[in-house]
């Protein structure tokens, strides 16, 4: 491994400034939810200010909306056409896991919003913001939550926000969460058609307006799936079919569905079961007629190791626009078309590949290889010590340096939240 410190997509001397410029005030502080969101705006934002992440929330700490607010006043000022991406929750409650424990009253949590109403009043500029309906059985005032998520719609309507997107997160069977979102839907398309959207999700909204942000112009995209009888049915965590979670997706991120026989600007493969070398062909296939990105939801949290290792060995891994196997089927989704929707626009191959990279080494190595290995090594209530990152670095050395279009090596790991559910790392060019 190269000794030199070479973080990816901060070095210069690698990346060409993009155009445009943005301001991110993540969900929370985990990787998924910030570094992630950030590295995807970083492909098309040559000045990308995010929130430290010590302001951020954790799970047994909210965020302090003042010092949020307050960072946003100074740390964050810009431009009245930069657009400002925001995750209203952290504003709202702290963060995610504090907006399912909040007993504040929707009337205390309109007074932490209303500065930030305040304050694009006063700049003029653009915001992009989304809220979440909280999963099932954890909210404990889901009335609450609902009547924020009108209020916040009403403020679309009267110009706040440039765009607004309500997600539900995590609806398993016997969540009224889909419910509540259709419900809400419904209402916005009375009071706020234009700009306002509903659709399962969570942790990869802010990613996907970050692509509205910066890449509005309509691409088109057509979804193909290696089970298309199965996508039909209702998805677990989604609580609706497949088919019509990959649609909200696309349309959140700016794609239209391509037509019949139309050759689209992506293709983006969905496998959702069945016979994964079968499935890694015809990856191959499409990757000859044009750009493809490949969100695997066949399962939650981790990706099929035979169709990964197929396409390793068919060396079309490193070809793909974007890929995600990370999360529930609406995160994979969400962040596979974000990413893909920036891209085709034209970025800096370097940081192309080093995102690319970053998402392999997350969904493919630790997600769905290393996790196991680590809660198999050290116990769970252990994670937060050093013993469980000295071993986690010792397990992860089987894997690097990772050879995807380029070589990279691991520079440093540590499990930011005390838990094996996610880690946290730097890749660097390794020679």
């Amino acid at each position: 491994m190269s000794s030199r410190i070479f973080p990816l997509f901060l070095s210069a001397a690698l990346l060409t400034a993009p155009a445009g410029a943005q301001t991110l005030i993540p969900l929370d502080s985990r990787p998924a939810t910030s570094r992630l969101p950030a590295a995807i705006a970083g492909l098309g934002s040559g000045d990308l200010k995010v929130v430290p992440r010590e302001l951020l929330g954790t799970a047994q700490q909210g965020a302090d909306p003042a010092r949020l607010l307050e960072w946003l006043r100074t740390e964050g000022a810009g431009r009245r056409d930069e657009p400002l991406i925001v995750a209203l929750d952290a504003l709202a409650y702290g963060g995610l896991v504090q907006s399912r424990k909040s007993t504040d009253s929707a009337a205390r949590v309109r007074s932490r919003l209303l500065p930030l109403r305040e304050w694009q009043r006063e700049t003029g500029r653009p915001i992009y913001a989304f809220i979440t309906v909280p999963r099932h059985p954890d909210a404990v005032d889901r009335e609450r939550n609902f009547e924020v998520a009108r209020l916040l719609t009403r403020w679309a309507a009267a110009g706040v926000f440039k765009e607004l997107h309500i997600a539900w997160d995590d609806a398993l069977p016997g969540s009224p969460a889909p419910a509540e979102g259709a419900r809400l839907a419904a209402f916005a398309a009375e009071v706020a058609p234009g700009n306002v959207r509903v659709y399962p999700g969570a942790d990869e909204v802010l990613a996907l307006l970050s692509a509205r942000a910066l890449s509005p112009a309509a691409k088109t995209v057509q979804a193909v799936y290696s089970d298309p009888k199965l996508a039909q049915e209702v998805i677990k965590y989604e609580g609706i079919p497949l088919t019509r979670s990959v649609q909200n997706h696309a349309e959140a991120a700016g794609f239209h569905m391509a037509s019949q026989g139309q050759q689209p600007d992506l293709t983006l493969y969905v496998f959702n079961g069945g016979d994964p070398r079968r499935a890694a062909l015809a990856v191959s296939a499409l990757l000859r007629r044009g750009p493809v990105a490949v969100a695997d939801v066949e399962k939650v949290n981790l990706g099929n190791t035979r169709l990964w290792k197929d396409l390793g060995t068919l060396q079309r891994d490193a070809n793909l626009t974007a890929l995600a196997a990370w999360g529930t089927p609406g995160n994979n989704l969400g962040s596979a078309l974000a990413h893909a929707k920036l891209t085709l626009d034209g970025v800096d191959p370097a940081r192309q590949q080093a995102l690319l990279a970053r998402e392999y080494a997350n969904d493919l190595i630790y997600s769905t290889r290393l996790r196991a290995a680590l809660r198999a090594a050290i116990p769970e209530a252990e994670m937060n010590t050093p013993a469980a990152q000295e071993k986690l670095m010792e397990l992860a050395a089987e894997y690097f340096p990772l050879n995807l279009g380029g070589r990279y090596g691991l520079d440093q790991v540590n499990l930011p939240w005390g838990r094996s559910f996610e880690w946290d790392f730097d890749l660097s060019p390794a020679e």
